[in-house]
Parts: structure tokens; sequence; C-alpha cells
């Protein structure tokens, strides 16, 4: 929480000096109280009134004027809002070794159920967009807020291929480029893979390019080391390849374009970062003012402890 005018807190050093006058306001009554002779008398008199009676009405007056010095202070605190005309692109590596199975049911599988969680995160009004890549680059769907568009496109999605990194953040960044004229809104990239690039150009450099045009990149490292996948050779057999993922890799764009970079080797854990991402890319923080809340609070407490007061004692104060 932060304050529009801070110097109104300095009012909180009332709070303990209505303490101290309640206090001193009950030695008082004790220094002068009227003497009885016979208190057994008094005590059939007067019915005894218990001690804590003669504390809540100060106390809830106490904290109202706390609450009213906050109000006064101007309160703000930080909300997360839709982003207005943003893009979120997708990336996904469809390459062969996205048929891994080390992740169930398999690699693309799980990445696609992941993706179309996202979707439901995403603010309404933000973009979203696809492109697919394995030897090549393409762009299934523009940025749209159509999401069952975009799920359409996540179901085209089949695996084979080589991994062309670099094609597929240019490719996305074509994506993300308006219309003559017009300016980019506020845009990021969301890229999965699950192994190193093993053609094109160098994907660290088409990163750097995404970050001069602030397009920041999050990567997501998918797949367990033990990941294998078969190929058949032109001989007919058949062949147990490796594919464990290369996180370095994927954590070096991430920082050459000033994006973030999370590794996932479970299908529950991909869940998880793609909601987060969704609502975080998705939403700005703004600072909201929150005088309202504290101000009514003080009145109510303000009304509580005189209201008590005069019902208990028949008259409003500190004693």
């Amino acid at each position: 929480m932060s304050f529009a005018s801070p110097v109104w807190l300095l009012a909180l050093l009332l709070v303990p000096l209505l303490g101290a006058a309640h206090v001193l306001a009950q030695r008082r009554r004790r220094r002068y109280a009227v003497r009885f002779a016979n208190f057994a008398a008094l005590a059939a008199a007067v019915p005894p009134t218990p001690g804590w009676r003669r504390h809540l009405p100060p106390v809830l007056l106490a904290a109202a004027l706390a609450a009213l010095a906050v109000a006064l202070a101007r309160p703000e605190r930080t909300v997360a809002v839709p982003r207005d005309n943003a893009s979120i692109l997708l990336i996904m590596d469809t390459s062969g070794s996205m048929s891994a199975s080390d992740v169930q049911p398999d690699r693309l599988d799980a990445a696609r159920s992941a993706a179309s969680k996202f979707l439901d995160q995403v603010p309404k009004p933000v973009q979203v967009g696809l492109v697919s890549f394995a030897a090549t680059a393409t762009i299934l769907q523009a940025p749209t807020t159509d999401r069952q568009a975009v799920r359409d496109g996540l179901q085209t999605l089949v695996a084979d291929g080589g991994t062309a990194t670099a094609e597929a953040i240019r490719t996305g960044l074509r994506a993300l480029t308006p219309g003559k004229g017009r300016k980019r809104p506020p845009s990021a990239i969301v890229l999965l893979s699950d192994g190193k690039a093993t053609s094109g150009t160098d994907p660290v450099a088409a990163a750097r390019a995404a970050g001069r045009a602030h397009v920041p990149i999050t990567t997501i490292a998918f797949g367990t080391p033990d990941g294998v996948i078969e190929q058949r050779t032109p001989f007919g057999d058949v062949q147990r390849l490796a594919v464990p993922p290369d996180p370095e890799a994927l954590k070096a764009i991430a920082k050459a374009s000033r994006g973030r970079f999370f590794e996932v080797q479970d299908a529950g854990r991909l869940n998880s970062v793609y909601q987060s991402l969704g609502s975080q890319l998705g939403s700005r923080p703004e600072q909201r003012e929150i005088t309202a809340a504290f101000a009514g609070g003080a009145l109510i407490l303000l009304l509580a402890g005189g209201g008590l007061s005069l019902l208990w004692f028949g008259r409003v104060g500190l004693t």
C-alpha cells in the first residue's frame, strides 16, 4: 500500500494521546470518587458495570481516528487491469521431438491442452495469436479476441520436422506488426519449445530484435532429460533418439528480449505457468485510491463508539 498524501499519517500520533487522556480520566474518577460508608447498600442500589464497558467506546473512537488519518493520507493499492489493445502471441514448437511421451500423453498434446487453458486466463479485450514452427514457421492465427479461432488452430498442430526457432521469432514479430501508419500495441510472445534450434540463423539475434521492438519473449523449456522418440531409418530399422530439452538456449532467448524463462517437466506445472502468464501478460498494474474504504470504516467506528457511550453512560467522551 502507498499513500498520495502521507503527511496526514502524522495524525496517527493523536491516537496514543487519546489513550493517555482516557487513562488520566479514569484516575481522576477514582481520586474524586464519593466515599460511602456502606458499600453493601451501594452495591444493592447500583448494579455493577463490567469494567470493559468503560474502555470499549474510547477504543472504538481511537480506532476511528486512526482510520480517518489513513483516509486523509489517501491510501492506494496496486490492482491488475486489462491492457488496452494488447496482443499476446503463442509460438508453439511442433518439431518431431514434441511427440516424445515423457510428458503424458505426449509433449505436444500436453502443450496444446495447457495453451487452451491459457486462453481462459487472458482478459477478453486482449488479442491472442498463434504461430507454429518446425523446420519452417506458420502463422495459424493472427492476433484476435476470438478465442475459439485460436483453439481451432491449436487442434491442427502435428509433431514433425526440425526446429527453426529464429524463423519462428521473426514470423511472430511479423504477426504482431500492425498495418501501415499504425503503432504496435503492447505486445508479448510466449514461446514453448523442447529442443535447440536445428536449422536457420541464430535465435538469440532474433530475440534481440524482438527486445529492440519492445516485444519481450517468455520462453518455456518443456520436457524431461529422459525424453526419446523413435525414428525409422532409410533401411527400415527403428532407432530411438534422445530428445532432451535445451533450457540454456531458451534462457538466452528470454534474456536477449528482456522476457522471462521457465523450465517445465510435467503437464501440471505447464498448466500452472500458462495460466499465470495469461493473467500477468494480459494486464498491467495500476494504482487505485481506496480512501473511501477507510473513511467509511472511520464513520462506522465513530458511530459505534459514540452510540455505545450514550447507551451505557448517557454521554459521549473518553470516560
